[in-house]
């Protein structure tokens, strides 16, 4: 892919029309258009063009096998994308769409294998962002759209991050702000008889089980190398800092705090320069070269929120290694532990 000139739309006010207008025709033409959604900014090429999903890959250094998921604007889309919409899976999307919940669907015939990653399946949502609903109406097509980011980097929740990642790689970048929510989409795989996460998001099994009356299975998040997975996300590196992530776990607060310290200790002896995720919480508790909050344990939507800008932060402070608190036992542990684990490349410690 050569170098192309990339423009940046302000669109926090969403009157920008014309800019919205623009990147719609882009989107038609087959071209890729970075935009913000309510969980991260998306990278969005045609959902009906084999050539936009090739550029997908190619721009992020994306595995081709990885599946891609649909974005729409409209109900009357699904009915294009799906060969069948099973009941559990329509009483979902009456309750969450427009929201940040993916649903897995048996795929049509005129869904191609390039955006599916070669599955019979096919990953479908309507974010409630208004800038991006403004463009995937106006669009009028499915836009398959993953995260706008390098392909194993920490996933874009500014546009300035996807500035970082993609600048001279794509035609257009609609730069919505700061999202609010901070983590993908829970992805909820109903081809079987018995939903099952694929990958945990802001919406929880607890709320999927309480609106589908039924039992909703945890999958592994992970599959084996010689596998296709089924979601994003859940077969390579994800979400890593460039400098060494390790992550320390354990219930008991004190006991996280003083391993960190010790460990933190221990590098800078050997003159490398440390880093710590910490929190509002525990932040004052650490002697590392740079200690970064992430949130408030008493809001963990603020750590969703801060959690990617946080990761990628490091980058710029030029940190040999980082220990990052975990969060077992608190709201959306699911979510954060998934995404700490995997930037860990699953290095972890319990105390």
């Amino acid at each position: 892919m050569g170098i192309m000139n990339t423009i940046v739309r302000n669109v926090e006010n969403t009157d920008n029309k014309e800019a919205v207008h623009e990147a719609a025709e882009l989107l038609r033409q087959g071209e890729l258009v970075a935009f913000p959604t309510e969980t991260v900014y998306g990278l969005g090429g045609s959902g009906w063009m084999d050539d936009a999903a090739d550029k997908i890959y190619e721009a992020k250094g994306r595995p081709s096998d990885n599946p891609l998921i649909l974005h729409i604007g409209s109900m009357d889309l699904i009915y294009e994308i799906a060969s069948y919409i099973p009941e559990l899976a329509r009483k979902a999307m009456d309750a969450f769409w427009p929201g940040p919940l993916t649903v897995i669907l048996p795929k049509s015939d005129k869904v191609g294998y390039r955006v599916t990653g070669g599955l019979d399946s096919v990953a479908v949502r309507m974010p409630s962002h208004p800038v991006a609903l403004a463009l995937l109406k106006e669009a009028g097509i499915p836009v398959a759209a993953p995260s706008a980011n390098t392909s194993g980097r920490p996933s874009p929740t500014e546009a300035e991050h996807v500035v970082e990642d993609l600048d001279g790689k794509i035609p257009m970048i609609l730069d919505g702000g700061k999202v609010d929510v901070g983590v993908e989409s829970t992805i909820v795989d109903f081809t079987g008889d018995v939903p099952v996460i694929l990958r945990p998001g802001k919406i929880t099994k607890d709320e999927l089980e309480q609106i589908l009356s039924t039992e909703v299975l945890l999958g592994s998040f992970a599959v084996k190398e010689d596998a296709v997975p089924k979601a994003p996300g859940m077969k390579y590196k994800h979400y890593a800092p460039k400098a060494q992530l390790i992550l320390v776990l354990g219930m008991d607060r004190e006991k996280v705090t003083k391993e960190i310290t010790k460990r933190v200790h221990d590098c800078r002896s050997k003159g490398m320069r440390t880093g710590v995720i910490a929190t509002e919480e525990t932040k004052d508790a650490y002697d590392a070269d740079e200690v970064i909050s992430v949130g408030s344990r008493k809001h963990m939507e603020t750590v969703t929120a801060n959690l990617y800008h946080v990761l990628r932060e490091f980058d710029h402070r030029d940190v040999d290694m980082i220990f990052s608190e975990g969060f077992e036992g608190e709201e959306y542990e699911e979510a954060v532990m998934n995404r700490l684990a995997k930037a860990a490349g699953h290095q972890m410690i319990r105390v």
